[in-house]
């Protein structure tokens, strides 16, 4: 992977915003240095550049619909600097609703996004899960993720995860003291995605410094609007015998489980991050 051109506000050294994006415009932002990628120093990190999406198409398109899936296709390197988003109606819909978003670098495409949004019914007399409940934040260990990946999106982060955690397996809780937007609040589910992404990095099976394995992708179902604060994860990886993997993850908020996340690998061994 060639290296991309580090423009992230603060990686010179100068004031670093309390957010991971600053508005230039309607549509378009710039970067700040917390939401620097792990893998190398010139490109942002995918899970505050999925929460913003996701922030974008509700502020632009409010609706009263709820977000059932989210999935975004990773085009190339999500570089840093400045970069807009657009939005559109795919399939319009009174009770269903298929929205698309990508983030633009200039002419070209980073991530290409799409949103399923249906209408809401009681169904709280039916409502249950098969999902296993997470320890609760406040018994788990803290755990400092920066030690293990670089990056100013993971330096960001305060995290716990479980006595049990193991190559390929762990039970984490993640938080952010940061919104996506310098001056601005988060919307329940952009919150909630602007985290999700960690994933890849919670459960590693291999050292990353050896072995390469970003996802190309990551797939988002809820089953419900998140609650604020922590988001937890049960998180297990696979990797194959011909350089592909899976990052699948159960994701939960403070009430319990509500919904799950996967992430598609490119394993290489031998490469790591630089």
């Amino acid at each position: 992977m060639p290296d991309a051109l580090n423009a992230h506000l603060g990686h010179d050294g100068s004031p670093v915003p309390d957010s991971y994006y600053v508005r230039r415009g309607e549509d378009r932002f710039v970067s700040t240095l917390h939401s620097q990628g792990a893998w190398q120093p010139g490109e942002q990190h995918l899970a505050p550049a999925s929460g913003l999406i996701l922030a974008e198409v509700e502020r632009r398109l409010p609706s009263d619909k709820i977000v059932s899936r989210i999935s975004y296709d990773i085009l190339g390197v999500i570089h840093s600097g400045e970069f807009t988003i657009d939005v559109d109606v795919v399939r319009p819909g009174r009770t269903i609703e298929l929205v698309e978003a990508r983030m633009r670098h200039g002419d070209r495409v980073s991530i290409a996004a799409r949103v399923w949004r249906l209408l809401g019914s009681d169904t709280a007399d039916v409502a249950d899960h098969e999902w296993t409940h997470l320890p609760d934040p406040e018994f788990v260990p803290a755990v400092p993720f920066a030690q293990r990946w670089s990056g100013g999106f993971i330096a960001s982060l305060e995290g716990r995860q479980a006595d049990d955690a193991r190559p390929g397996h762990a039970r984490s809780w993640i938080r952010s003291p940061f919104p996506l937007v310098d001056g601005e609040v988060d919307p329940p589910t952009a919150a909630l995605v602007k985290l999700v992404d960690t994933a890849n990095g919670l459960a590693v099976r291999v050292d990353p410094a050896t072995t390469f394995f970003p996802n190309v992708d990551l797939t988002i179902h809820l089953t419900r609007t998140p609650e604020p604060g922590w988001v937890g994860f049960e998180t297990r990886v696979a990797f194959g015998p011909t350089g592909i993997g899976e990052t699948a993850s159960v994701l939960s908020d403070a009430t319990g489980p509500l919904g799950t996340a996967a992430q598609s690998l490119t394993v290489r061994v031998g490469q790591g991050a630089k």
